[in-house]
């Protein structure tokens, strides 16, 4: 199955996943005593911590390169342990200030199995070549809540992602296998991609307590000639007391895309894996 059509599977399952969670909690205590009592998501404040252990796949094509570089393929990027974290702010009862925080940082050593050219240097085949990639994510955001109930919410959120991504590749002067003399190879180059990105979120309370729940997310945004961004993510919690719940689940896809152009790295960059965290609410 090709990634685009991943894509669309992931997105479909989360949109049904939202309507569900959408008419759960309109058929939830909007009578009795339930609006009377505390939402089990009642908080001011709120701190999430989380290991990610992220598969990174795609390519990155430097200035004026008419071919892209494979992360995997050419350069055997696999996967890697890093950190996420966020922290909202609920000022009203259905209004929110947040920021996310994702450092994506790898490097590899790998032997080419194919010429590549890399910001108009050639490199061959046999070659052993260095590489790093980090891709750094800081993104604010506001998000509504358009339900709100005891056993959970539905909110639209709008969010700017602030990417910072940083690109190295380098090889050594050395003779390859089939005989090509390799001359010495060291170029970075840099790109910094502001994106604003839109989506639902929602948590859901399983039973009419707060001991277990389940929440999501879907953002993204087209943003034509210049690239695309889509993300989606999805896991279980378990409330431990009442200001900690442990959290498990996956993040489905992460998708950068931006267009090269004479002067800015192409990029296409994917991140999947699970998330295991802590949540910390007061």
């Amino acid at each position: 199955m090709s990634l685009e059509a991943k894509t669309k599977l992931v997105s479909r399952f989360f949109r049904g996943i939202s309507l569900i969670a959408v008419l759960l909690l309109l058929a939830f205590p909007v009578a009795l005593h339930g609006q009377k009592q505390e939402e089990f998501d009642e908080y001011k404040i709120r701190f999430d911590t989380g290991w990610f252990y992220s598969y990174p796949s795609g390519t990155i094509r430097a200035q004026g390169d008419t071919y892209p570089v494979d992360l995997t393929k050419d350069l055997s990027f696999n996967s890697y342990s890093t950190f996420a974290g966020k922290v909202d702010w609920k000022f009203t009862h259905k209004n929110h200030l947040y920021v996310v925080i994702v450092p994506l940082w790898t490097s590899r050593t790998a032997t080419l199995s194919r010429d590549i050219v890399w910001a108009g240097n050639p490199i061959h085949a046999g070659a052993v070549v260095q590489s790093e990639l980090h891709a750094f994510e800081v993104a604010p955001g506001y998000q509504y809540d358009i339900i709100r109930r005891r056993r959970g919410h539905l909110g639209l959120a709008v969010q700017f992602d602030l990417f910072h991504t940083y690109a190295k590749i380098a090889a050594a002067a050395q003779v390859t296998g089939d005989g090509t003399h390799q001359a010495a190879v060291s170029a970075s180059r840099t790109l910094w991609a502001p994106i604003p990105v839109a989506g639902p979120q929602f948590r859901l309370y399983l039973t009419n307590s707060p001991r277990v729940f389940i929440e999501g997310n879907l953002y993204g945004m087209y943003f034509f000639g210049y690239g695309n961004f889509l993300s989606t993510a999805g896991d279980l919690g378990f409330t431990l007391t009442k200001h900690i719940t442990a959290n498990a689940g996956y993040q489905l896809g992460t998708r950068l895309n931006v267009n090269g152009t004479s002067n800015r790295i192409g990029l296409d960059l994917t991140q999947k894996g699970p998330v295991v965290g802590l949540e910390f609410s007061f």
